[in-house]
């Protein structure tokens, strides 16, 4: 990483160009996407347009024969050259990593007021996953029970009703797990207690207590029969006397179909071994069963509900990690390499309990993987409920931004009122990324310098001219490698 001295003399991160075509992952996508477009079309099960849309832009991403801008410092008139990003939502670290510090930042900033909140994480059974899959409105429709079971226990906990008091939550769907699988899961990020209004008119807040392990078993519980009813009522799920099954109408997303559930079950999904558990190396012994932290997750028929993780009003920072975590990219690039029999070996992020660490993958089903992970389009993966919706009466009251339904205009300390352009740029991304990750892209790597834009490259011919001029200009510039010296030749001792 390239470090630029500002005017005080400290040294701080500076900007340097990401090369995705350097990274493995580029790699292996590049060479093998086209044979998996192939075998997908063998089969008579072509990929949807959204899914190659989402490779397709992968490869273009980050890349400068592709567009860019021109970046130079006003003082030393040093310039660089910022590729332009696919801003994708499955497969691309690069932008997942800006999404996801752009997605903490903004819920921290702006929507969770300085009180205690608390991350309650459900995951679902196999046969779920692949139903929220296949059709993510009703994914939607099952957040909305999930939401309403939550916040009613959270209100009657703190002693109040519906009527009287009012909670909130923002849910981010995650669409991963650590082996590259597909596990559709919901993080609820909710407040851990509720407003309510005293005797004189004022919101205060009331705290609830972290709920026990009785509790969380009774939610479960609950949560699995509501929505098992309304499985029943749309005619998604049958049962009998021998126990239940989901009843799926052919969609027309057949090859996704195919995708997601090898994925969800951990089985190949394409190539000679389709239908065959995942090869997994197990370097460490089976962990045995541990009681402590028990009391905060609760297991059900398939349905498990956590609420371990908790941040104190006080604990911004920890809030902003724990936004960061449940926002990051599906993949890691740094658990990912390339064995010397072609196969992809990618370490799990925390071992299984039964001492899995790593799991391995043939090229194209590897990619595979990668297409089972790509959300499909206008499916928003967060969700604002309670005083956070957007149409809440309530948002203006409780939220550090105080946005929301009722205001007539927003209005700074001075009393003016800023243009959109100005609410949108309360933290630019040059801001964010210092933020998050220490780098300054507004400071000249060369002289601590203010940086700015000074022209946006689309045209391919004039693309090509200077990248044509750049690498001419390198190669003049590139030292001469000598040789390292050598003593001269010594006469045999046998001589």
């Amino acid at each position: 990483m390239l470090a630029a001295r500002t005017a005080e003399g400290n040294t701080a991160p500076g900007y340097e160009r990401h090369r995705p075509e350097r990274t493995l992952l580029y790699q292996i996508i590049k060479k093998h996407y086209p044979d998996f477009l192939s075998e997908m079309e063998a089969q008579d099960r072509p990929l949807p347009s959204y899914v190659q849309d989402e490779f397709e832009a992968f490869l273009e991403c980050g890349r400068l024969e592709n567009g860019f801008l021109r970046v130079c410092c006003e003082d030393c008139k040093h310039e660089h050259l910022v590729a332009f990003s696919c801003k994708k939502r499955g497969i691309c670290p690069s932008c997942g990593a800006r999404r996801m510090a752009e997605s903490a930042a903004l819920l921290v900033d702006d929507v969770f007021p300085r009180e205690p909140i608390r991350q309650w994480v459900l995951s679902f059974p196999f046969q779920l996953r692949f139903l929220f899959a296949s059709y993510p409105v009703l994914m939607g429709k099952v957040l909305g029970i999930v939401y309403r079971s939550l916040a009613t226990h959270i209100i009657h906990k703190a002693g109040f009703t519906k009527s009287t008091a009012y909670t909130g939550a923002v849910t981010l769907i995650q669409r991963f797990g650590s082996a590259l699988n597909l596990n559709i899961h919901f993080h609820m990020m909710y407040l851990d207690g509720v407003f309510a209004e005293d005797a004189y008119g004022k919101i205060r807040f009331h705290r609830i207590k972290a709920p026990t392990g009785n509790e969380l078993a009774v939610l479960v519980h609950r949560i699995s029969q509501r929505v098992a009813k309304f499985l029943q009522r749309r005619g998604f799920l049958e049962a009998d006397e021998q126990g239940s099954y989901l009843s799926l109408e052919t969609s027309e997303d057949e090859a996704m179909q195919q995708l997601y559930g090898h994925s969800i079950t951990y089985r190949i999904a394409i190539g000679p071994n389709q239908g065959k558990k995942v090869f997994t190396l197990q370097s460490l012994p089976p962990a045995k069963e541990s009681k402590a932290g028990s009391s905060r997750v609760a297991k059900v028929t398939g349905f498990s509900l956590h609420a371990g993780v908790m941040a104190e009003a006080h604990q911004r920072d920890k809030l902003e990690r724990v936004c960061r975590y449940i926002t990051r990219p599906a993949i890691s690039e740094k658990r990912l390499s390339l064995l010397e029999d072609g196969r992809i070996r990618y370490e799990l992020k925390t071992p299984y309990r039964d001492g899995t660490t790593h799991v391995f993958f043939g090229p194209l089903d590897f990619l595979a993987r990668l297409a089972a992970l790509v959300p499909r389009p206008r499916v928003n993966l967060t969700r604002f409920h309670g005083v956070f919706a957007p149409n809440s009466k309530h948002r203006i009251q409780v939220t550090p931004s105080k946005r929301g339904k009722g205001r007539k205009k927003d209005t700074d300390e001075e009393g003016q009122c800023p243009s959109p352009a100005e609410r949108r740029a309360s933290m630019s991304w040059a801001q964010r990324l210092k933020r998050v990750f220490d780098i300054d892209i507004e400071v000249c790597s060369k002289c601590g310098g203010a940086v700015k834009v000074i022209a946006c490259i689309e045209d391919p011919v004039v693309i090509k001219k200077i990248l044509t001029h750049l690498d001419k200009k390198a190669a003049l510039n590139d030292p001469i490698v000598l040789s390292q010296p050598r003593a001269p030749p010594q006469a045999s001792l046998f001589d």
